[in-house]
């Protein structure tokens, strides 16, 4: 029989949650927007989880931070703004590059 490991697995430092409605069919988006916070934030993210929920709810939680409330935020984030919001909170002097863009004022 092959050596069990005993030890526990790792704690994330910092770890997004996306609470989804299940019943609404959001899994696709949820995975998603968490592969593109995966992908940009590749060595600051320890975890992105996918949390199944029902009522209708879309939450993004970085740690114990609420990113972005479906209800309160007018609807589903768009990937740019929602990785604007993780950077803010998690590295804010980090550059994204094109996904920063250029506000009309500039």
């Amino acid at each position: 029989m092959a050596d069990i490991p005993t030890h526990s697995p790792p704690q994330p430092k910092n770890k997004v949650v996306i609470h989804y409605c299940n019943m609404c069919r959001w899994m696709l988006r949820s995975a998603w927007l968490a592969q593109e916070l995966l992908s940009t934030f590749d060595g600051e993210l320890d975890e992105v989880a996918l949390h199944p929920g029902t009522g209708g709810i879309f939450h993004v939680w970085l740690n114990d931070k609420l990113v972005w409330d479906r209800v309160s935020d007018g609807g589903f984030p768009e990937a740019k703004e929602l990785k604007q919001r993780v950077r803010d909170l998690l590295c804010p002097h980090r550059s994204l590059g094109h996904s920063d863009g250029h506000s009309k004022a500039d």
